[in-house]
C-alpha cells in the first residue's frame, strides 16, 4: 500500500495535490456557509415564511439533525463506494438540498430541505479528512486534515457575511442559492482535480460499525462533545453578550464575528501543525487554553477591546482542537476509519446543540450573559478529564498487551 501511495503522490505532482486539497476545502467552505448563515437570517426567514423567529430557528435544528443522522448512516452504508465517487456524490446531495432550500414554498418543506442538506455534512468531512491524510506527505497528516477544515473556518470570515448580506438585501433564498452555486463548483472541481484514489481501501458496513465497539473512539467523541460544548455555549449568545455585557455597539457585531472567524482560521492552521508534532499534547494544550480563556471571558469581558480580543482567541483555541480530534479518531478507529471520521462531525453538532442548551439554561436562571462562559470553562475542563482517562486507559491496554 505504501508503494501505491507513493505512486499516486508523484503522478499527482505537488500542484495536482494542491488542487485536490483546494477542491476538498471548497466543499468545506460551502458546508460552513450554509450551516451558519441561517442564524443571521432568522428574522428574514421568519417574515418570509409567516412564522415566529423561534419557530424559524427550528430550521437550524433540522440541519443539525441531518448531520447527526447522516454522518454515521452514510459512512457505514457507503463503505464499499470508491472514495472519489463518494465525495462527488455527497456534494451533489448537498447541492440538491440547498437548491431545495431556495425553492421551498412553505416552512414544512424548508425543514425537510434543510434536513436533506445536512445529511452529507459529516460524511463529507470525514471522507475528505481521510483523503487529505492519504494524499499528504509523510508526517503531515494533521496539517492536511487542517487544510480541509480551513474551508469551514474561512466560511465564517467570508462566506457567512457575504451570504448574510445577500440574504438581507435580496431575500433570504439568495443566500442558499449562493451556497448551491458553491456546491456546483465543488462538484466540478472534485471531478476534475481529485485523483482516482484507487490506492485507498474500501470497507464494509459491518467493519465500519466495528468502530462503535472501540472504547477509544467513544472517548474521543465524548471529548469533542464536552470540550466543544463549552465553546458553543458562548458563541450561541455572543451577540447579546457583547452588546449587553461588553457595551459593544450593535453595528460592530459583524466585526466581532469576523474576528472569531479569523481566530478559527489561525487556530486551524496552528492546530494542524502542532498535532503533527505531538497530537495528544497539542489537544491537551488547546483544551486548557480554551478553559482559561472562557474563565477570563466570564469575568473580564466588560470592555469592547478586551472582549473582542478574547473572542478572537476563543475562536483560535476551539479551532485548534479540530485537526487533533479528527486525526486521533483516524488513529484509534483501526479498520473502521470512515465511520469514526464522520462521527467526529456528528459529535461536534451534538456539542453545538448541548452548548446552546446549557448556555440558555444558565441565562434563563438569572445568572446573566457572562454565565455561559463560566459554564463553558467547566465543560472544557471536563473535556480535559475525558482526555486524561482516555490516555490512562490506552496506557493500561498497552501494558497488558
Amino acid at each position: 500500500m505504501t508503494q501505491t501511495l507513493t505512486t499516486e503522490h508523484t503522478t499527482g505532482r505537488p500542484s495536482g495535490r494542491t488542487l485536490a486539497m483546494l477542491a476538498l476545502a471548497l466543499g468545506g467552505f460551502g458546508i460552513g456557509t450554509t450551516e451558519f448563515v441561517a442564524m443571521g437570517l432568522l428574522p428574514e426567514m421568519a417574515a418570509g415564511l409567516g412564522v415566529s423567529e423561534p419557530v424559524a430557528g427550528h430550521v437550524i435544528s433540522a440541519y443539525a439533525l441531518g448531520v447527526v443522522v447522516g454522518a454515521p448512516a452514510i459512512a457505514a452504508l457507503t463503505a464499499r463506494v470508491p472514495r472519489k465517487t463518494l465525495l462527488v456524490a455527497l456534494m451533489v446531495a448537498f447541492t440538491v438540498g440547498n437548491v431545495a432550500s431556495v425553492l421551498a414554498p412553505t416552512y414544512g418543506s424548508l425543514m425537510v430541505a434543510r434536513f436533506v442538506a445536512g445529511l452529507p455534512h459529516g460524511a463529507y468531512f470525514g471522507i475528505a479528512a481521510l483523503v487529505a491524510a492519504h494524499l499528504a506527505e509523510p508526517g503531515r497528516r494533521a496539517k492536511a486534515v487542517a487544510t480541509v477544515m480551513l474551508g469551514l473556518s474561512v466560511a465564517n470570515v467570508v462566506g457567512v457575511p457575504v451570504a448574510t448580506w445577500l440574504g438581507q438585501h435580496l431575500g433570504w433564498r439568495t443566500a442558499f442559492a449562493l451556497v448551491a452555486a458553491i456546491g456546483t463548483v465543488t462538484v466540478l472541481s472534485l471531478a476534475a482535480w481529485m485523483p482516482r484514489l484507487d490506492a485507498m481501501p474500501t470497507s464494509s458496513p459491518i467493519t465500519e460499525l466495528g468502530a462503535l465497539t472501540r472504547v477509544q473512539v467513544w472517548m474521543t467523541l465524548i471529548m469533542g462533545m464536552v470540550g466543544f460544548g463549552g465553546m458553543f455555549a458562548v458563541y450561541t449568545y455572543i451577540s447579546t453578550t457583547l452588546t449587553d455585557v461588553a457595551g459593544l455597539q450593535k453595528s460592530l457585531i459583524p466585526v466581532a464575528l469576523m474576528l472569531y472567524g479569523l481566530g478559527m482560521v489561525v487556530g486551524n492552521v496552528l492546530g494542524g501543525h502542532l498535532a503533527d508534532r505531538a497530537l495528544l499534547r497539542s489537544l491537551a494544550a488547546a483544551m486548557t487554553f480554551l478553559a482559561v480563556l472562557l474563565a477570563v471571558f466570564a469575568v473580564a469581558a466588560r470592555t469592547p477591546v478586551v472582549a473582542l480580543g478574547l473572542v478572537f482567541l476563543i475562536g483560535l483555541a476551539g479551532a485548534s482542537m479540530v485537526p487533533a480530534l479528527q486525526t486521533r479518531l483516524m488513529d484509534v478507529a483501526e479498520d473502521a476509519q470512515n465511520l469514526a471520521a464522520a462521527l467526529n462531525h456528528a459529535a461536534l453538532n451534538v456539542a453545538n446543540a448541548f452548548g446552546a442548551w446549557i448556555g440558555g439554561v444558565v441565562i434563563a436562571a438569572g445568572f446573566g450573559y457572562s454565565a455561559p462562559a463560566a459554564v463553558g470553562s467547566l465543560l472544557a475542563i471536563a473535556g480535559l478529564g475525558v482526555l486524561g482517562v482516555a490516555v490512562l486507559l490506552e496506557r493500561r491496554s498497552s501494558v497488558r498487551v
